[in-house]
Parts: structure tokens; C-alpha cells; sequence
């Protein structure tokens, strides 16, 4: 099993590159790439940046927002997950009929600061349920780019536009 930090997938993601060509890529020293790949320095958002837009890996872009977040879908990596994309499918749409189901049944019409017990455990099951389709979601895209080539920041950077377009977002959105 492979490990999924951002020094690891950093590592993984390199490849046979150079740390020299990936450090004169980015404008640091080779020393500072090591440290990052060894975890001995943290990755800063503004080279995060820099290595998401160069290697447009969904894998590290899922595991850079983890890790800086702590929120969010982490990269599956478990004895059980099986990342075949006719397997990630599948698991996706079960997810959303699941999430779907919970949600229709979730009543929201009541204040929330006024809900009692089971009504609150209802609002956290459906969201939990929420949160497992989202990282269905993530790997579905993130597979599906990887093994088609499409390019993941391409796919969010027209979503960004589009959200823009429609008035959701204030200009702005794109990777840097």
C-alpha cells in the first residue's frame, strides 16, 4: 500500500525527473525540493500551486487540499478500494442513490435551532451520506481524467468560468 501524503505523491508524481529540473521548474533550490518530498518542509501553497498546474495530477491536487485543510476527500488507498474506472462508477452511483434517498427524506423546513435529537441525527446521517458521495464524486472525476487525459485543472478552470458566468462566483476561481 502506498502512502498518500504530499511528500509521497509529490515523490511518486516526479517520477524519473531531476529534483534539479523539477526545483528550476518551480524557482527553488534542489535542497528545498528534498525537504519537500522528505517531508521535512512543508509544501507552501504558492509552490502547491506551482506543481499542480505543472503535473495537472488529480491525485495530488486531492491530497495537497487534505492535507491543507484537513476537510475534504482523501485519495483512497485502503486493501479495499478498487480505482478501476468501471469500479469507481459504480461505487458513485450507489453513493448518490444512497445520499439522494437520505436527502429526500430529510426535512429541513423546521429552524435548525429549534430541531430535536432525531431530528439532528436525521441532518448528520444525510450528511455524512453527503460527504461519502462527494468522495465518490472526487475519485470518479479524478480517474476518469487520469485515464483519458483529460485535464483536471482544464475541468475545474471551466467550471470556475462558468460559475462566474452565471453570476455564483465574483470573477476569479482559476489555478494559479
Amino acid at each position: 500500500m502506498k502512502k498518500t501524503d504530499v511528500p509521497s505523491v509529490l515523490k511518486e508524481m516526479r517520477g524519473k525527473d531531476y529534483q534539479q529540473q523539477l526545483a528550476i521548474d518551480v524557482n527553488v533550490s534542489r535542497e528545498t525540493i528534498s525537504k519537500y518530498e522528505n517531508g521535512r518542509s512543508k509544501l507552501p501553497a504558492d509552490i502547491g500551486r506551482a506543481f499542480t498546474k505543472k503535473y495537472d495530477n488529480p491525485k495530488f491536487a486531492i491530497t495537497l487540499r487534505n492535507e491543507y485543510t484537513g476537510t475534504g476527500p482523501r485519495w483512497l488507498d485502503g486493501p479495499n478500494v478498487d480505482l478501476h474506472r468501471s469500479s469507481v462508477k459504480e461505487k458513485t452511483i450507489e453513493e448518490m442513490r444512497e445520499a439522494l434517498d437520505k436527502l429526500e427524506q430529510l426535512s429541513l423546513a423546521k429552524p435548525l435551532c429549534k430541531i430535536n435529537g432525531f431530528e439532528k441525527q436525521d441532518i448528520e446521517t444525510t450528511l455524512e451520506e453527503l460527504v461519502e458521495l462527494q468522495t465518490a464524486l472526487d475519485h470518479m472525476v479524478a480517474v476518469v481524467c487520469m485515464e483519458a487525459d483529460i485535464s483536471y485543472t482544464g475541468l475545474w478552470d471551466k467550471h470556475y468560468r462558468y460559475l462566474t458566468s452565471v453570476g455564483y462566483l465574483d470573477g476569479g476561481g482559476t489555478v494559479q
